[in-house]
């Protein structure tokens, strides 16, 4: 079940297909976006899926939204649309590092600050001398700092595929898993997890680190621990301050940490992919997702429609403002969709699966391209994905911004599919 928890490459990918087009100037066709949608959902890959592309920024704006399939196994479930509630895991990473962001912004957060400034119990590390054998550990020599949990530096780990070793077993005995994947997961998860992100952050500062900070990329529940430094910092609980800061000035209110009783009527069943069949992991009417989670996980925990997740990249687009409610400083919004990486630091790991064929740093929560992909996506591109599938890019060179929403766990190529189409919708 590690497999089916937060993995954001293989997320990064997904498309949709019918076109409902909103205009402005002129809007780019979506037969080739079509084709991919329909193609997933007629080979059964996907019950349902959307590809929300934005062009553009301000006064210029249009939006495609292209859909197909339905959100449900059941014959009579609802169509998936643009208003569809879809769990998007990972895709919280981003919106957790722009809410960082913003208390850089007010002056109460900075990027070189010492975590242990906020969580006292990260001031004297420990690093495993081998992580594979045991935990033995030395001190550490450096400082966690905020830039290293925005780019998954800090030498903290995560219970997924390809980690291993004493520490992520240990990381299992006492809880460290904040994600959710379904209501029978959890009774058996929840019982050893913290009951809040305190709590969360004061434990895991008692188990050594990976590696040394600043030293290597290594994906992480940094996005989550930052969540308790942004509360620490604010003053209010972190889930607050990301409703408050980012959904309501949005105007993004089909985002949630629990989903209503009152909306499970668009909110998509959650999927597997298991010996080539496809089985539903988390029904909507008695999902997980229903209930509060142990406590808001800044890597994971959001439900939102691809129509809020697209006025969140919107605003990333356009500068840190969108509709005239400005979020961040024009030079904030550029600092953290640029390359936050330590200099030096070792990414082979994040330039395993390159995506589009260009090597990658990292952002705040989101993998930035360093060079022009081509016939792709711009130097500059900043996004993540979500362990069921779910896409969010913006590409500042394209003026483009692209949500793609399905729920599955499973190996799909959607992310290289929806783009090589995008684009050929665009004639590039």
């Amino acid at each position: 079940m590690r497999g089916l928890i937060g993995f954001g490459f293989a997320g990064m990918a997904m498309l949709a297909s019918p076109a409902l087009a909103q205009t402005a100037p002129a809007v780019p066709g979506v037969a080739a976006q079509t084709e991919v949608a329909k193609t997933y959902v007629a080979n059964g890959s996907v019950a349902g899926i959307v590809i929300l592309t934005g062009h553009g920024s301000g006064k210029s704006d249009s939006i495609t939204v292209t859909s197909e399939g339905k959100i449900g196994a059941a014959a009579d479930s609802p169509k998936a649309d643009a208003n569809s509630l879809w769990r998007i895991y990972s895709m919280t990473k981003p919106i957790t590092g722009m809410a960082a962001m913003i208390l850089i912004d007010d002056g109460k957060l900075k990027l070189d600050d010492p975590i242990s400034k906020y969580i006292p119990a990260f001031k004297d590390m420990k690093v495993l001398i081998d992580p594979k054998k045991g935990l033995e550990s030395r001190p550490a020599t450096t400082q966690i700092t905020v830039r290293h949990l925005l780019t998954h530096t800090a030498g903290l780990g995560y219970i997924l595929p390809g980690q291993t070793g004493p520490l992520i077993d240990e990381y299992g005995r006492l809880g460290i898993n904040p994600a959710q994947v379904n209501a029978a997961l959890e009774s058996t998860t929840r019982p050893s997890r913290p009951a809040s992100l305190e709590e969360f952050a004061n434990r895991l500062a008692t188990l050594p680190l990976l590696s040394e900070p600043g030293t290597k990329w290594s994906y992480s529940i940094g996005l989550d621990l930052l969540g308790r430094v942004i509360e620490v910092a604010s003053g209010m609980p972190f889930d607050s301050f990301v409703n408050t800061r980012i959904f309501a000035p949005l105007k993004m209110q089909s985002s949630y940490w629990t989903v209503p009783g009152s909306e499970v009527g668009r909110f998509a069943d959650n999927f597997a992919s298991l010996g080539g069949t496809r089985v539903v992991m988390d029904p909507a009417k008695s999902s997980v997702y229903l209930t509060p989670p142990s406590f808001p996980y800044g890597g994971a925990s959001l439900v939102m429609s691809a129509k809020d997740y697209d006025r969140f990249l919107h605003m990333l687009l356009n500068g840190g403002e969108l509709d005239g409610a400005r979020v961040l400083k024009p030079e904030t919004v550029k600092l953290g969709m640029s390359d936050l990486l330590p200099a030096g630091a070792d990414t082979s790991l994040l330039n395993t699966n390159r995506a589009g064929g260009v090597s990658l740093g990292f952002g705040a929560g989101g993998s930035v391209y360093l060079a022009d992909a081509p016939g792709g996506a711009g130097k500059g591109t900043y996004g993540w994905g979500g362990a069921a599938g779910t896409i969010g890019w913006v590409d500042p060179v394209h003026k483009l911004r692209v949500t793609v929403m399905v729920n599955l766990f499973g190996d799909l190529k959607l992310r290289d599919d929806t783009t090589k189409a995008i684009f050929a919708d665009l004639g590039k």
